[in-house]
């Protein structure tokens, strides 16, 4: 069963929130596309500092969510912050949930699901730092490791990569969820 899945990010997201989510999904032989608005490389942001670049491997000017079976969105507050104000990012993410699609996000990705319009109504978390956010967005907001809701997987920080990875692969796997929608 090939899938193909979009991890949307630009520069400032956390490193592992990118890294163990894709290394994990390749394990299952599924192709991942670093989707960004800017072509060439995105830098991450390891913890305290800047680490290393990542190439991308498709602008969000040449995808579109039917290209893809899920998307990821990897945190980190330059990210998610900068993707929030990008009109094609929450475009794409909207999208996805027009089409019943997987949606993992962990730590401060969610905020991105804000603007998208994408939380009322949700069980979610996230780093606690932004739940006051999503609670006034009108999530039903929790602090566990990982909340699923209808193909929406997340989760708060790095440390909960383990059951984020394994949640995000059981909805890809379950496929199309019809009572995803905005």
């Amino acid at each position: 069963m090939s899938k193909k899945i979009a991890i949307l990010a630009t520069d400032g997201f956390e490193e592992s929130e990118l890294k163990s989510p894709k290394d994990y999904l390749q394990q299952f032989g599924w192709i991942t596309h670093i989707v960004s608005p800017k072509s060439g490389t995105i830098k991450a942001w390891a913890e305290k500092d800047w680490g290393r670049d990542y190439e991308v491997d498709k602008t969000l000017n040449e995808v579109s969510a039917s290209d893809y079976d899920a998307l990821v969105l990897p945190g980190g507050v330059i990210n998610p912050d900068q993707l929030r104000t990008d009109e094609k990012a929450i475009s794409f993410v909207q999208d996805f949930f027009k089409q019943h699609k997987p949606v993992a996000a962990i730590c401060h990705g969610p905020q991105i699901l804000i603007n998208a319009g994408a939380v009322e109504g949700r069980k979610m978390t996230s780093v606690n730092s932004i739940s006051a956010d999503l609670k006034n967005a009108g999530a039903v907001w929790e602090y566990s490791e990982v909340v699923v809701d209808n193909g929406l997987v997340t989760s708060r920080t790095p440390e909960d990569l383990p059951a984020f990875n394994a949640k995000m692969v059981e909805e890809i796997k379950e496929g199309k969820h019809e009572d995803q929608n905005l």
